[in-house]
């Protein structure tokens, strides 16, 4: 299964990113699957195709032509809210989380595979997660409302 799959995506979450929700390139994977009931009487799933942790891919190195990385990203959240829910809560541990697995999305990588990283800074500035990066984003770009999600892009030498 894995063979075939030219894109992960390390924390897929309901795949809100993605124009085919089910790529056939791509293998999805998130530490969640949970189905929820909103408010609004709409279900939100969480399906990923692996259940995993981002800190410790179950995949050998250099398997993946692309990987996406989309961890979450704010702290100060209800477990029960609708943002939890959607996108994850970032841990007590996120400096350690986010490095272990930006240095797991690169490892995973083949050799100038690209690996696109999304940082909101909702709760944490990018200033303070810039230190983390285990090398220099290639290009980037801030996009969002309010101008506070950053797309980050990596290729892997």
């Amino acid at each position: 299964m894995i063979e075939d799959k030219l894109i992960l995506d390390a924390c897929c979450g309901a795949r809100k990113m993605w124009f085919d929700k089910n790529n056939p390139n791509a293998i999805y994977g998130d530490i969640r699957s949970e189905t929820h009931e909103l408010i609004d009487g709409r279900t939100l799933e969480i399906r990923p195709d692996v259940v995993l942790d981002f800190t410790q891919l179950p995949f050998p190195d250099e398997t993946f032509r692309l990987v996406a990385f989309d961890p979450p990203h704010i702290h100060d959240l209800g477990k029960s809210s609708i943002m939890a829910k959607t996108y994850g809560i970032l841990s007590y541990h996120w400096r350690d989380d986010i490095r272990e697995g930006l240095k797991e999305c690169l490892r995973v990588l083949k050799p100038y595979g690209v690996l696109v990283f999304k940082w909101s800074e909702s709760s944490v500035k990018l200033s303070d997660v810039m230190p983390l990066l285990p090398q220099e984003p290639v290009f980037g770009h801030t996009s969002g409302k309010h101008g506070r999600t950053i797309w980050m892009t990596f290729l892997k030498k």
